[in-house]
Order: structure tokens, then C-alpha cells, then sequence
């Protein structure tokens, strides 16, 4: 299983810089899960910048895929790894999301550099 963070949907969209590094994640859909804050952020990011069709369209893709709502567990675990590893609550609930569905996380998001099950893609060269 697969989950590809918020920023990796945006620069598969948008076709980024990074967009080739992710497309392979996001092809095959079975494999994916996508926790529901995910779609909240990437509706809301596309609805801004590419107009409700775009945003609509890509949320119907999310759902195509394993759809993981935040329930009580996931919560919890998302509240340890935030006090743990100083994460946002959204990245908290991502990274958990995907601890829970013993899925590989892959982001470009640095706050999850370094963690376990991540594959890091460097937004900038180093």
C-alpha cells in the first residue's frame, strides 16, 4: 500500500517539477490510500487555483482508491506522532493514516524526512 502526501497529488496535477517522481504512486490506483484530509487539502488548493471542475475531478480519482477516514485510532496515533516528532495536525494524521494501513508514505513535505516507511523526494537539489 501506498500513500502519496498532499504535495505529491499537487505536483502530479500541476505537473511540477516532481511530477515524474510520483506519477508511479499515483498510477495504480488499488494500491493507494487516501486519508480524508488529503482531500480536504487538495480540493482546497485545486478549487483556488484550478477552478471546483479540476478540484471535483480530482476527488473523484481519491476515491477510486482506498478512502481512510479519520476515526478515533487514528486520532490517537496522529496525537503521538505529532507530541513525538513535532508534526502538524494534518501531517500527524497523514503520517498515522498511513502507519495504520501499513502503507509507505511518499512526500516531498520535510517535516517527514527521516521517518519511518517515508520515501523522501527533495523538493530542492542538495
Amino acid at each position: 500500500m501506498i500513500l502519496v502526501d498532499t504535495c505529491g497529488w499537487i505536483e502530479w496535477l500541476a505537473d511540477g517539477r516532481l511530477a515524474d517522481r510520483f506519477q508511479p504512486y499515483l498510477e495504480d490506483t488499488e494500491s493507494l490510500v487516501v486519508p480524508t484530509i488529503v482531500q480536504f487539502e487538495l480540493y482546497k488548493w485545486l478549487e483556488r487555483n484550478s477552478g471546483e471542475e479540476a478540484a471535483m475531478k480530482a476527488i473523484a480519482r481519491t476515491t477510486r482508491s482506498t478512502v481512510a477516514d479519520l476515526d478515533t485510532s487514528t486520532a490517537l496515533l496522529a496525537a503521538e506522532f505529532s507530541r513525538d516528532h513535532g508534526l502538524s495536525v494534518a501531517d500527524a494524521v497523514i503520517y498515522a493514516s498511513a502507519r495504520k494501513h501499513q502503507a509507505d508514505l511518499v512526500t516531498s513535505d520535510d517535516h517527514f524526512e527521516g521517518l519511518a516507511g517515508v520515501t523522501y523526494f527533495p523538493k530542492k537539489d542538495r
